[in-house]
C-alpha cells in the first residue's frame, strides 16, 4: 500500500492532480472517523476532513517519502480537530431540557428513521455516553485515547501523529484513561 501511495506522491508532485484523488479514495474513510470520534460531530468531521486533504495536497511537496503517508496525514487531521475543539465552545446538547417543559430534551426535535430495537438503543446510548464522556477530557488525553482504542493505532503510530515522544504517548493513555474511569463511574 506505501509503495502505491508513494507513487502516486510522485505523480501529484509532477502536477497529476488525479493522483491525489486515489490517495483520497484510500483514507477518507479512516481520516474521517478520527476526525468523527475526536469531535463528535459528523459534519464537522466532514469539514475538517475535507480540510485535512486540503491542507496535504499543497503540503505534498514538504512529505518526506521515507515516511509513513497515513501517519502525516493523521497527523494533519489531528492537529485540525485539537485546533477546532480549542475554538468552539459547546452551543447546546441534546439531552438539555428544552425551557419551558417538563422533562422535554432536544432528543425529542431530532428526526428518527427506523425504531430501533431495544437492545440496539441501548448499546447506541453506551456508545454516544462514553463519546461524551471522552469528549469532555482534556485535549491532549483525548487525542491519544481516540487514537488508541477507537482507531486502534500502536504506540508508535500515535508517537508519529502527535510528534511526542513514546514515553509522553504512554503517560498520556494512562493518565487518560484513569481520567476517563472517573468520570464512567459517575454515570
Amino acid at each position: 500500500m506505501d509503495a502505491i501511495v508513494n507513487k502516486r506522491i510522485k505523480q501529484v508532485i509532477k502536477g497529476d492532480q488525479s493522483a491525489f484523488a486515489e490517495i483520497v479514495e484510500i483514507y477518507k474513510d479512516k481520516v474521517f472517523q478520527i476526525c468523527f470520534r475526536m469531535l463528535g460531530n459528523r459534519h464537522e468531521a466532514e469539514d475538517i476532513s475535507q480540510e485535512a486533504f486540503i491542507r496535504a495536497y499543497v503540503n505534498i511537496e514538504t512529505f518526506n517519502q521515507n515516511r509513513k503517508f497515513s501517519t502525516w496525514l493523521y497527523r494533519i487531521a489531528t492537529n485540525l480537530c485539537i485546533d477546532r475543539i480549542r475554538k468552539k465552545k459547546p452551543d447546546y446538547y441534546l439531552d438539555a431540557e428544552v425551557s419551558g417543559t417538563e422533562g422535554l430534551t432536544m432528543y425529542s426535535q431530532v428526526a428518527a428513521d427506523v425504531q430501533l430495537p431495544e437492545d440496539k438503543v441501548e448499546e447506541m446510548e453506551l456508545q454516544e455516553s462514553i463519546q461524551f464522556e471522552i469528549s469532555k477530557l482534556p485535549d491532549k488525553y483525548r487525542s491519544v485515547i481516540v487514537l488508541k482504542y477507537i482507531e486502534e493505532l500502536s504506540l508508535q503510530e500515535i508517537s508519529e501523529i502527535l510528534d511526542l515522544p513514546l514515553g509522553t504517548v504512554k503517560t498520556r493513555i494512562h493518565r487518560g484513561r484513569e481520567a476517563l474511569r472517573k468520570q464512567l463511574r459517575t454515570m
